[in-house]
């Protein structure tokens, strides 16, 4: 499971996005997993007190968590990671 930061003003989402999440690896990788995006573009109250309740300044960032429900901080991605390191992250992080 992860949870993925989003905003549109985010240069670094965008090319996640565009250059990462559309490699067919990791497109084959992440539909093993369940991925929840949060959109921050709007930055309500909302959207500043998730990113605060997880200790981030700001997107991109994807949290991974295991089956219980725990988060595997030490496998944080922040920032952007071309499709090979985030392989490796995904790998890391459990998703095979």
């Amino acid at each position: 499971r992860s949870l993925d930061f989003y905003a549109d003003w985010c240069v670094s989402c965008i090319e996640m996005e565009k250059l990462t999440f559309v490699d067919p690896a990791v497109r084959e990788k992440m539909g093993q997993a369940v991925l929840l995006q949060v959109d921050v573009t709007a930055n309500h109250p909302d959207d500043r007190e998730l990113l605060r309740r997880f200790g981030l300044f700001g997107p991109p960032a994807i949290l991974f968590f295991d089956a219980a429900g725990r988060e595997q901080s030490e496998r944080r991605v922040i920032g952007f990671q071309k499709a090979d390191d985030f392989l490796a992250s995904l790998e890391a992080a459990g998703i095979r």
